[in-house]
């Protein structure tokens, strides 16, 4: 399988620069994927019930860490709240918030590979989605020798010079090994919870540890969940939470499902959404429309001091032109649909593209509203086509741990819902979706 077939299960259909990738891996290390978190911090509040700190990890998975945090304190996960999740495989930086625990607490805990700091109490909790963006620090290691600089140059200036890449929602939104996230949305919006579950507990997929493939193997076949309950391993924690749930009553899936943090059943869906946003971008590529300018009957979504408003505008032909002055100025973006249950197409060519996509799926708006999970269902809204880049420093050097390698260091900034690998990808142009 190339990469395109393999990148097609998360919906990535396309390549957007004309030039041939590098190679290489991504994350031989934690420390060659580093990423800080630009954060919007709440405001300092000497008797506030929210206690604000940056967390740094190396290996750690967002809803994990809160888990664990959650557990050396001794209270619920609900009052632990962070602005966006992170690469595992990573040195990452995030803005998270605690509810009701005093700063010595805090301070007195330890965590294998956390660091804690710069503690201070408000009155407002940090919320899922409330960051500016995100700092990058990457190395892509095993270039090969007789790669040139003038290829990464190449790729870079071009880039720079179009003013961003296509914000294709990248592998960790689906799952880097397992990428089934979307799967399981799709699932649950078309109400069959049962499958939902089994592609969640169940599903082996090549590429993970073999251990974990022969429970899951064993468990598809027996769909003995209490003893799967008792041979899954403690890294597979959200799987038993089902496992437990199903051991109660069998049948039950949607109370299983529930047993899962919120915010990973609300990524279902978005996942879900993300993968039908990935196929349209794809297509649009493909036909050769512009991403960093407007055609009839695209939807335009403004962009005020840094930050995106929701209030998209259809392009017309009175008014494309002045869209398409604001897009220049970074002030607007052309958008494309994230769908749920209010959603709005575009017109013209994008709106058939749009259309296209959802037919091919035979899901309807309304599929969003899911009555036995309310708190997921998802009016849906709408997403920039292009990631916005004004520059990225790059330099190629002898690999340190490989002297017959060469390796890239790259690094860059990107605001909140962009990904890193979705530019790394085009450096790299790799042959196995999993080297992102």
């Amino acid at each position: 399988m190339n990469v395109l077939e393999a990148e097609g299960i998360v919906g990535i259909e396309t390549f957007f620069t004309p030039f041939k990738g590098i190679g290489g891996k991504l994350r031989l290390q934690p420390e060659d994927f580093i990423v800080c978190e630009v954060s919007n911090y709440p405001s300092k509040s000497k008797n506030g019930k929210f206690l604000i700190t940056d967390v740094t990890t190396k290996n750690w998975e967002t809803n994990l860490l809160a888990r664990e945090l959650s557990n050396k304190l001794h209270i619920s996960r609900q009052r632990i709240n962070f602005a966006g999740t992170k690469d595992k495989r990573a040195i990452t930086t995030r803005l998270m918030s605690i509810y009701g625990v005093s700063s010595e607490k805090l301070s007195n805990i330890k965590i294998k590979n956390v660091k804690i700091e710069n503690a201070y109490r408000s009155d407002f909790p940090v919320k899922i989605g409330n960051l500016i963006g995100n700092k990058f620090d990457i190395a892509i290691r095993n270039i090969e020798e007789n790669i040139s600089i003038e290829r990464i140059r190449n790729i870079t200036t071009f880039i720079e010079k179009y003013g961003g890449f296509p914000n294709f929602y990248g592998i960790q939104r689906f799952g880097i090994i397992r990428p089934i996230t979307h799967i399981v949305g799709k699932f649950i919006v078309n109400d069959d919870f049962e499958k939902a579950v089994m592609k969640y507990i169940g599903n082996p997929i090549e590429g993970e540890d073999r251990d974990s493939y022969k429970l899951r193997e064993r468990l598809e076949i027996t769909r003995n969940y209490s003893e799967a309950l008792k041979s899954y391993p403690k890294n597979l924690n959200f799987e038993k939470a089902i496992l437990n749930k199903l051991v109660i009553n069998p049948n039950n899936y949607i109370d299983a499902l529930k047993e899962l943090p919120k915010n990973l059943l609300t990524m279902f869906i978005y996942a879900y959404q993300s993968y039908l946003f990935n196929r349209i971008l794809s297509e649009r590529i493909r036909r050769k429309l512009s991403l960093n300018s407007a055609i009839i009957g695209d939807m335009v979504l403004p962009i005020r001091r840094g930050v995106i408003d929701d209030n998209a505008i259809k392009v017309s032909k009175s008014n494309i032109e002045k869209v398409n002055l604001q897009i220049s100025k970074k002030k607007a973006a052309v958008s494309g649909i994230l769908f749920g249950s209010d959603t709005v197409f575009s017109d013209g060519e994008m709106g058939e593209i749009e259309h296209k996509i959802i037919d091919s799926e035979k899901i309807d708006p309304r599929d969003f509203i899911i009555p036995d999970i309310p708190r997921i269902s998802s009016y849906g809204s709408r997403h920039p086509l292009l990631s916005s880049i004004d520059k990225i420093d790059y330099k190629l050097t002898k690999d340190e741990f490989n002297k017959e390698k060469n390796v890239l260091i790259l690094k860059f900034d990107l605001k909140k819902g962009c990904y890193a690998t979705s530019l790394l990808r085009e450096f790299m142009k790799a042959n196995d979706i999993r080297n992102y």
